[in-house]
């Protein structure tokens, strides 16, 4: 089985969804490579894309076209300047036209070339698109992909699109991979993902990008906290990291991100008032990732507030919460993610919102574990509990936006890893009766069992409820 690095689990992304924006993003920067490659990308004249399954069906809502655009002009949603997407779709729009590369672009309609097929499902993954290209001499070129969660992308049945397949020095598939090595080599979880990290780069650089991660986590948080207004799609949501943080802060403002954390750790620090920051904080993050901010894919755009809630919180409220164990909880949440990766889904068409607010609270209840001084069984444990209290949620969004209820289950999310924490921590682990392979086999077998319309089709559940006045 093929190794997979924390930094494919954890990585800068867009929202307002991995697998219905960063995905196709991403298939469709694949699909010029696959032309360009072929030398044929100077031939084409134009490129139909079809949505099928989930991401037709909630693909509008997840901003699936605008992210097959972006895609097809080689736009990078790592460094695209956000506030300046909806002015490029326009321009395109308007202009007919969209430049495959800096020196030939082709004809281009929106009704025509982004289709959306409510009635059909590819086979392989609910999350399916084709990508057609129509060459000067009239011949076409195919290629099917799909979006597998978190950003992932699948090329038709063949496995991953990326190449050259890496496997680690001490490869972990399992809980008990993960304690064996680590007890064969004495290392603690962390020690043993940063030494299999450098099958990819140096401890140093591996070090360096955990700490960007953070950089990029904090500064998100503070851009959320710092935006008011209604969230676009339709709903009427309205943003509440703004009032909650003047209100929590008395109305001071803060032009540093620096200096509004250092108000939050010299503030009140009762449980009432930690508890509302752990929410300030998650909000923050979901409501930019619903306004096509940038965040930190972990392991999922629609859960990307888990765990920068409970790394701020962890920051602000604990005691000796440094760089050190800044790194030691991205390794090593970013390793129970990639057993959820190998083991189950982290894709919410596949597994509902367990694989994505699940999966998310489970890493960070481990890693908050792990930066706590827990032990490698009590880490496990933690990861366990996490997952335990969010097998069978579904994923019903309203409208197909990342908003209702998606927003609010993050803080949730959090919560509930802060609290597995606490629990492993003042527990002997080895009375544990489940440990985390049994949850990752139950949470896949619960995905299977799942109807349809509960796995991010927006058909069941709470997506079913005419919302006139939303307040999430």
């Amino acid at each position: 089985m093929e190794s997979i690095s924390i930094f494919e689990i954890i990585k800068v992304g867009i929202g307002p969804s991995s697998s219905h924006t960063m995905g196709p993003w991403r298939a469709a920067l694949f699909f010029l490579d696959h032309l360009r490659k072929n030398n044929q990308l100077h031939k084409v004249t134009e490129i139909c894309t079809s949505l099928f399954g989930s991401l037709a069906k909630t693909g509008k809502g997840h901003g699936t076209d605008i992210a097959v655009i972006l895609g097809l002009s080689n736009e990078d949603f790592k460094t695209i300047d956000t506030d300046k997407i909806g002015e490029k779709i326009e321009g395109i729009k308007s202009q007919g036209s969209i430049s495959i590369s800096a020196k030939h672009s082709i004809y281009f309609n929106y009704e025509r070339h982004i289709l959306f097929d409510y009635s059909k499902s590819l086979e392989y993954h609910p999350n399916g698109m084709r990508f057609e290209a129509t060459l000067k001499d009239g011949s076409l070129i195919s290629q099917e992909y799909f979006s597998v969660g978190g950003g992932f992308v699948v090329k038709q049945n063949t496995g991953h699109v990326a190449t050259n397949p890496i496997t680690s020095k001490y490869p972990c598939h399992s809980q008990k991979d993960l304690l064996d090595n680590c007890k064969r080599l004495n290392l603690s979880i962390s020690e043993l993902v940063m030494l299999n990290e450098t099958a990819w780069q140096t401890k140093a650089e591996t070090r360096k990008q955990a700490l960007y991660i953070w950089e990029e986590i904090k500064n998100c948080i503070f851009r959320g906290v710092n935006k008011s207004g209604i969230l676009p799609g339709g709903l009427k949501v309205r943003r509440r990291a703004y009032d909650l943080n003047k209100k929590f802060l008395q109305d001071q403002n803060f032009d540093k991100v620096a200096d509004w954390i250092k108000a939050i750790k010299n503030g009140p620090k009762d449980f009432d008032t930690v508890n509302k920051w752990i929410s300030v904080f998650a909000l923050a993050v979901n409501e930019e990732n619903a306004s096509f901010g940038r965040i930190i894919t972990a392991p999922t755009n629609g859960a990307s507030g888990v765990i920068p809630a409970v790394m701020m919180y962890a920051h602000c409220f604990t005691p000796n919460f440094g760089e050190d164990e800044i790194v030691k909880f991205i390794l090593t949440a970013g390793e129970i993610g990639t057993l959820y990766k190998k083991g189950a889904t982290i894709s919410a068409a596949m597994g509902g919102c367990q694989a994505e607010i699940g999966v998310s609270s489970s890493m960070a209840a481990g890693a908050l574990t792990e930066a706590l001084g827990g032990t490698k069984e009590q880490v496990c444990q933690a990861a366990e509990i996490a997952m335990e209290h969010h097998l069978g949620m579904t994923c019903d969004p309203i409208g197909g936006l990342v908003q209702i209820p998606c927003i609010e289950r993050n803080s949730m999310g959090a919560i509930k890893a802060i609290t597995a924490s606490n629990m492993a921590l003042d527990s002997d682990a080895s009375a544990a009766r489940l440990n985390l392979d049994n949850i990752i086999r139950v949470m896949w077998e619960t995905a299977l069992d799942m109807k349809s319309k509960y796995k991010e089709t927006s058909e069941g559940g709470l997506a079913k409820i005419s919302v006139n006045i939303p307040e999430c």
